[in-house]
């Protein structure tokens, strides 16, 4: 089974919280309300300065996944 890249998620106990599942390599969760990620995989063998990179382009690409299907709702 194909996932896809991205998956937004709630949970009752965090109202407040916007979470967003990354479902490939590096696999994570991050909250969009303040950007506090939670890693899945073990990145310490990883080169620092590629992981920095690409995470700022997961960051906005997780923002616009939410933004766009927000405005599904709209």
């Amino acid at each position: 089974m194909n996932l896809p890249k991205f998956l937004l998620a709630d949970n009752s106990q965090f109202p407040e919280d916007i979470f967003v599942l990354h479902t490939e390599f590096p696999r994570f969760v991050i909250n969009l309300k303040d950007d506090e990620i939670e890693w899945f995989e073990d990145l310490s063998g990883e080169n620092e300065e590629d992981i920095a990179n690409e995470l700022s382009t997961l960051i906005e690409q997780a923002s616009q996944f939410y933004d766009d299907e927000m405005s599904q709702y709209e």
